[in-house]
């Protein structure tokens, strides 16, 4: 069902039609108030929740559960720097092309290289020091490339470059991913 009419105690129908931040009412940047997403979202998410609106006629409940959902979603999309990132490019009509662009400068292989390595080792050796610290590395790396898509994407709108960046974090995010589940292996 798609709304047609503003139901009371719901979200305005037009909103269903507008992009993530428009609908938490944010500027569409890759740098945003947390807090202010925190709040927005606790207040569509109050006035869609179906718990609110169990009483109501069927197509109202329908609606309310199509309101939460689509409100739980955009937060989780632009509350995550990768996703967030992800989705800016998308609405400039930029394809990452993760799983067929795998293009990296040689500096990001070769760190790439180590960082594997630096996992294998630790993970046969048993070494939770060891993890701890690539995944230290991890963070900071992740940190690094967060400052430079703020810087790309809003203030040079450099979207290739962009791209290329959050194919990086995507790359920084399994491994810190794979590095968990070694860790949680070695609590076994």
């Amino acid at each position: 069902m798609s709304p047609t009419s503003n139901m009371p105690g719901l979200p305005d129908a037009d909103l269903f039609s507008r992009d993530h931040f428009e609908l938490f009412g944010l500027p569409r940047s890759f740098v945003l108030d947390e807090r202010s997403l925190e709040s927005r979202y606790h207040e569509l998410q109050s006035s869609a929740h179906p718990d609110r609106h169990a009483s109501r006629p069927e197509a109202e409940r329908r609606l309310s559960m199509q309101w939460s959902t689509r409100i739980n979603e955009a937060y989780r999309l632009l509350r995550a720097p990768l996703t967030r990132a992800r989705y800016l490019l998308e609405l400039d009509g930029v394809d990452v092309a993760a799983e067929n662009n795998t293009a990296m400068p040689v500096d990001f292989l070769m760190q790439q290289m180590e960082w594997r390595e630096a996992l294998d080792e630790a993970r046969d050796a048993r070494d939770a020091g060891a993890l701890d610290e690539l995944a230290r590395m991890l963070r900071h790396a992740r940190r690094e490339a967060e400052d430079l898509l703020a810087g790309q994407l809003d203030v040079e709108h450099d979207t290739a470059g962009a791209a290329a960046t959050v194919r990086r974090m995507m790359f920084i995010a399994k491994l810190g991913e794979d590095i968990a589940e070694v860790l949680e292996t070695l609590d076994n």
